[in-house]
């Protein structure tokens, strides 16, 4: 593939969902439908497009250019390589899926006219972090991503939402201001900024070490990392599902791949290892890991607990990107890829059962396998990927980190994976068990004979065809990439590895 076409689809990657936004917030004044095609077409379209450059990304091609100069070596600039494809392509999939979900859940929903607007313009700001070519560039999408999300938070504008949207403004605006003290920093060491030049920092200091913990905070904070972790729990919950599922899916991730290119190119994992600083990354890995799951143990709503979740798997790419060998990237990345098709089903299932019947109190949810079987089954595999069932997703990208593990001789890290599961199967098997094998609290009946007739009636109240599809397909993938033969989104990681891990370049 030509470098020009490669990098006129990469303009069109991130600029096309920015330039639609006017158009679909106008196409409002004439039809609801109009609005709504425009939507999904273009995360269509996005999605399309970034598939293009696969066989560009699979043959070992990089690519950055710069679009603009903003001040003498400050520069708005796009790369890509096999790691920005991945989050690019994954991200634009997973967006394409939640706005088909969102036509049918969002009918009940009110400001319409903004929703799908923000929704549109938070996939190119997404696109722009991945496909960033410089620090500065990656700040500027960063900003525009986690301030125009605070309106997709606040959607519902209940007084919990505007609680939960204020302490997401306060954390993304203290995480702004670390990322921007921190680029400062290196700008000022290294005299440069961008991700093509190899490492930016090769020495240890005092200024350096400052940097990253202030890259740290920012990306950190994003991720759910403890103890910067505060704003999500709130704001998960109170977003509509379909927001639910890219805030947890896709928009965490930004924080994650952000510390990616922070120890890869800014800083390299010899340095890291060396100065001691990957110490505080596994420290505050393990918290995150262990601190969500046993939250998530005690809480009674079923998207808080999801959000909790979020928080503790998180803790496992963080993880991966503490213990700094072959495998523990590649589990990290590949996590990444099962993280968002597990909790986005998560999300849209929990999404489902409140559109359909109302109920959000796990406690609620006992026989709500008898009235939506399609979806708690969708729940259900994604759940158990969660935990780390073979052969779903998830026990395969346990299992690589559990690998890199062992070759750092960190046996205790395998520990904390494996009492991770146990909790995780803690908090989803009392939601999985009595959603198919018990009965309402109503519903109960004093004789055998009737429970046993009553056992046998199932009240289906499905989701809808376009809802059920989207989870469908979201739960099959659990399956497809967690079997290793012809593992597209296992081989894509392990590509990924070897390119960070070999220099980057």
């Amino acid at each position: 593939m030509a470098q020009a076409t490669v990098i006129a689809i990469m303009i069109a990657i991130v600029g096309f969902p920015i330039l639609m936004t006017p158009v679909i917030m106008y196409s409002c004044r004439f039809s609801e439908k109009l609005r709504n095609t425009l939507s999904i077409i273009t995360s269509a379209i996005v999605f399309v497009l970034t598939l293009l450059l696969y066989p560009f990304v699979i043959d070992g091609g990089e690519i950055q250019f710069t679009l603009f100069e903003v001040l003498p070596n400050l520069e708005i600039s796009l790369r890509l390589d096999i790691l920005s494809f991945c989050l690019a392509v994954l991200a634009s999939f997973i967006w394409f899926l939640c706005t088909v979900y969102s036509l049918d859940y969002m009918a009940k929903e009110h400001a319409c006219g903004r929703y799908y607007p923000v929704l549109i313009f938070t996939l190119g700001s997404c696109q722009g972090i991945f496909f960033a070519g410089d620090l500065f560039s990656l700040f500027v999408f960063f900003e525009l991503m986690s301030l125009i999300a605070y309106i997709l938070v606040i959607h519902e504008e209940t007084e919990e939402a505007l609680k939960a949207g204020y302490k997401y403004l306060v954390m993304t605006i203290i995480g702004g201001l670390a990322l921007f003290f921190g680029m400062i920093i290196i700008f000022e060491l290294g005299g440069t900024v961008s991700l093509g030049v190899g490492v930016i920092i090769e020495e240890s200091s005092a200024l350096a070490f400052l940097a990253f913990i202030c890259f740290l905070i920012g990306f950190g904070m994003k991720a759910g990392m403890f103890p910067l972790h505060v704003w999500l729990p709130d704001a998960h919950p109170v977003a509509p599902s379909p927001a639910s599922a890219l805030l947890s899916g896709i928009m965490l991730k930004t924080g994650a791949y952000g510390l990616i290119r922070v120890i890869f190119h800014v800083f390299s994992p010899e340095l890291m290892k060396s100065s001691g600083w990957d110490l505080v990354l596994s420290v505050l890995a393990v918290i995150t890991i262990l601190l969500g799951s046993a939250v998530a143990l005690t809480q009674t709503d079923i998207k808080r607990r999801l959000a909790y979740s979020s928080i503790s798997q998180l803790g496992y790419v963080l993880l991966g990107l503490s213990i700094l060998n072959s495998n523990a990237v590649i589990g990290a990345v590949f996590h990444i890829f099962s993280h968002a098709f597990m909790k986005s089903v998560l999300f849209l299932a929990a999404g489902a059962i409140i559109w359909n019947t109302g109920k959000r109190q796990i406690a609620d949810l006992k026989g709500i396998g008898r009235e939506m079987p399609v979806t708690m089954g969708c729940f259900s595999v994604a759940a158990l990927a969660m935990i780390g069932i073979p052969p779903l997703n998830g026990f395969l990208s346990k299992w690589t980190l559990a690998l890199g593990a062992l070759d750092a001789n960190m046996a205790i890290y395998v520990l904390v994976l494996l009492i991770s599961s146990l909790l995780n199967a803690l908090y989803y098997l009392p939601i999985i068990i009595p959603a198919f094998f018990e009965l309402p609290d109503g519903n109960n009946h004093d004789h055998q004979e009737d429970h046993a007739h009553q056992e046998l009636q199932f009240n289906i109240r499905e989701a809808t065809p376009a809802m059920l599809s989207v989870m469908i397909i979201l739960a099959l993938c659990t399956f497809i990439f967690g079997l290793t033969p012809n593992n597209v989104a296992f081989t894509l990681s392990r590509l990924t590895s070897e390119f960070l891990l070999m220099g980057g370049f």
